[in-house]
């Protein structure tokens, strides 16, 4: 008990805007009174937790000989996929700085300069349209290393990750996690990020319509397409026609599929699907063996291009789980390494190729010939992409140290020498100097405290976030500026 023999006022409160207790749910206004939703108990408890992974991040690395080094936020453009923030040069008329979407170019010229090991709770930058997972200003936990192999730095990341979750969650997490190559996550789910804690994989059935009379699957085989399917199981009860009918609404407005067809199987175990007449017996036959089709099942078809089947299936599949709540409650936590990703993908649209991970990935040795020799298709990347639960943590290659083979890849992505010499003359300069082989990693810091967490939403990690449009309600930023202050920028 506390006897009080004084009382003395030192400040008032004038009435909140909503309570501390209990669960709010306006986050416009949470955001607009950041500091008053900081004191709830839950938000109070994830910046603990962020600390604690902040925190045993830095002892883990200092604990391995990895040096800390803070590098630029002022800096030129990167070609990492996303729009620069550029920020006015007020001393060099016309000239814009950039915010780093990544430390990338930096953290490579740290290993010409014998920083052997350096890692960074580095500030990055990116303005791309915003999702729960997504905000425009975050936080990598950023490694490279000189003479290291890709499997020595997963080992090394799965130490870290193994102390984080010790020290934040208490939780033991075995290692080493399972490898799995790009070709076959995307082929049994449809994703680079597989969510492994539940099955409805992905079939191949491109070999049963080899010879259909079907004029849409002939016609998607005979382009060099594919037909693939899964099979949701017991689903047929959550699915009436209607709700199929949007479905494929949704594949083809949000996905840009060009359709999903599907059967669904009823209680005595008749097909229901519209394109069910145009098959043989033969091909029903298959069909039903090879995906176990039985009464209550849903299939869905995935019948276009390889990539396109797959991640159509990919997010129908993630879809199915979330309504037949396979993961609900599921404390399970399932990581993987995703490796051996292509090293470009060709963009019809822009008739190039782009990098898959960024142009300082370094190909596989035995695919340089290929590369070469012009057939990128084939080229994969030393890369390497961390997953937990079938979300993105991380991703990290080993880097091309050669000037040679570093101005092939630029030539490659169509960017020629005087381009070459403008945005990169400075890396390819470092080279020229005896830059060691070296390779990394970086994490996403946000993304892992909010799985730790168990919040759907990347913002109840940050302490002072943007809102779902960009917005900084608590500021009111970003605002207009005066002229005055324009015409200092030249602008």
């Amino acid at each position: 008990e506390v006897i009080a023999t004084a009382l003395t006022v030192l400040n008032k409160s004038d009435v909140l805007p909503f309570q501390i207790e209990g669960k709010v749910s306006n986050e416009d206004l949470r955001l607009e009174y950041r500091y008053l939703d900081l004191r709830r108990p839950e938000m109070a408890r994830n910046l603990r937790l962020r600390h604690r992974v902040t925190k045993a991040s830095r002892d883990y690395f200092d604990e391995q000989g990895f040096l800390e080094v803070e590098t630029p936020i002022l800096s030129n453009p990167t070609p990492e996929g996303a729009r620069d923030f550029l920020v006015p040069a007020r001393m060099s008329p016309g000239a814009f700085y950039a915010l780093p979407q990544a430390p990338q170019q930096y953290k490579q010229l740290l290993q010409v300069a014998g920083v052997e090991k350096y890692f960074q709770i580095a500030r990055c930058f990116r303005d791309e349209d915003l999702r729960a997972e997504r905000q425009l200003e975050f936080t990598q936990v950023d490694v490279e290393a000189s003479f290291i192999t890709d499997v020595e730095i997963q080992t090394l990341i799965e130490g870290l990750l193994a102390r984080i979750f010790r020290e934040s969650k208490g939780v033991e997490i075995p290692t080493p996690f399972p490898r799995m190559p790009f070709q076959e996550a995307m082929d049994r789910f449809g994703s680079d990020k597989p969510d492994t804690r539940f099955g409805l994989e992905i079939v191949e059935l491109s070999d049963i319509f080899a010879e259909t009379q079907f004029k849409v699957f002939h016609s998607i085989l005979a382009s060099g397409g594919v037909i693939r399917a899964l099979n949701a199981k017991g689903a047929a009860e959550k699915f009436s026609k209607e709700q199929l009918k949007k479905w494929e609404e949704w594949a083809k407005t949000e996905l840009g599929a060009k359709g999903l067809a599907y059967i669904k199987t009823n209680a005595a175990g008749e097909w229901e699907s519209p394109i069910v007449k145009f098959f043989s017996d033969a091909e029903k036959a298959a069909l039903a063996e090879r995906l176990d089709i039985e009464p209550g099942d849903v299939v869905f078809f995935g019948a276009d291009q390889w990539h396109a089947a797959c991640e159509t299936l990919g997010r129908v599949r993630l879809r199915c789980a979330e309504l037949l709540e396979l993961v609900k409650d599921s404390d399970a936590l399932n990581f993987l390494w995703v490796v051996d990703f292509p090293l470009l993908m060709f963009v019809p649209e822009d008739n190039k190729w782009v990098a898959v991970h960024h142009p300082f990935t370094r190909p596989k040795a035995e695919d340089i010939p290929l590369l070469e020799a012009g057939e990128f298709a084939k080229v994969r990347a030393v890369a390497y992409d961390v997953v937990l639960n079938g979300v993105e943590l991380g991703g990290g290659s080993i880097r091309i140290h050669e000037k040679e083979l570093q101005a092939k890849m630029f030539e490659t992505l169509g960017i020629g020498p005087e381009e070459q010499q403008e945005k990169f003359g400075h890396l390819l300069r470092a080279f020229s100097f005896g830059a060691p082989p070296h390779g990394g990693i970086a994490l996403g810091l946000d993304r892992l405290v909010m799985l730790i967490t168990g919040t759907e939403s990347i913002r109840d990690v940050i302490a002072f976030p943007k809102n779902n449009r960009g917005l900084d309600l608590l500021t009111q930023s970003p605002v207009t500026v005066d002229h005055k202050q324009l015409r200092e920028l030249y602008i």
